[in-house]
């Protein structure tokens, strides 16, 4: 494991945006796993960015986002195949048909599931997966108590995963209750992860991620056993472990 501690959300994601500019130029066929939610949303920018000004190429990348919406129509703002496309994939040159997110629309859920992991194995797994983590200590949407060997599954969301997604919402009542996400064994797969983490808020969950029992109870937990974790930090998301992260490792 990795961990790198910058000053400022800004500062987290100029490093994660100048590693998977460098995995990118590595490996142009390079397949992607994405994330969505305010975190990477800078990172994102930092991409365009990076190809407006140095024509870095995503001609030949696959992505496949972490999850999505069950009963929200892609063309809905709120869809996170909209924020995609409104944050990333409108801005760089990748193949809108390299682009993969679950269809929150489909009529069978399970089969969708199927469907979703299959191909991701297919594609030959995840190269680096991009994550964030919740205040519970979930990634992806897999919620506490979610077994560490689920693949892409429905997931109930919880309360307080509703309330935090809320605020994209006119209330929380048009907050789905639903999600289709990829599962924590899905997530574990992948050859590089990149966690980033910023805020006060989501500073307990990455003190248990990096010093609580390994347990089904704190998802995020099971990254320990990755062999190939990055973990980027800003300042606020360390009051709890402290800035030098004394302990890490």
């Amino acid at each position: 494991m990795r961990m790198f501690v910058e000053k400022s959300k800004l500062e987290m994601s100029k490093k994660a945006a100048q590693i998977i500019i460098e995995e990118v130029k590595r490996n142009p066929s390079i397949t992607l796993g994405l994330a969505t939610g305010s975190t990477p949303i800078e990172t994102y920018q930092r991409l365009i960015e990076d190809h407006q000004q140095n024509q870095t190429t995503y001609k030949n990348v696959k992505s496949f986002n972490l999850d999505e919406y069950v009963g929200i129509s892609r063309q809905d703002q709120n869809s996170y195949y909209s924020f995609m496309r409104k944050h990333l994939f409108n801005f760089i040159d990748i193949e809108e048909g390299n682009t993969n997110i679950p269809n929150g629309m489909t009529t069978d859920k399970e089969e969708e599931c199927n469907r979703y992991e299959n191909f991701i194995k297919q594609n030959g797994g995840i190269d680096l997966q991009i994550l964030g983590i919740g205040q519970n200590g979930h990634i992806g949407f897999n919620e506490p108590h979610t077994s560490f060997e689920s693949r892409t599954h429905i997931v109930d969301l919880t309360e307080s995963t509703r309330i935090a997604n809320s605020r994209y919402f006119q209330s929380l009542e048009d907050v789905p209750k639903q999600a289709i996400t990829m599962g924590i064994q899905t997530i574990m797969e992948a050859k590089q992860i990149l966690l980033l983490i910023s805020g006060e808020k989501k500073a307990q969950a990455l003190h248990e991620l990096l010093h609580g029992e390994i347990r089904e109870e704190v998802p995020a937990t099971i990254l320990r056993n990755h062999p190939n974790l990055t973990i980027i930090a800003d300042e606020d998301a360390m009051v709890v472990l402290g800035k030098s992260g004394v302990g890490l490792g």
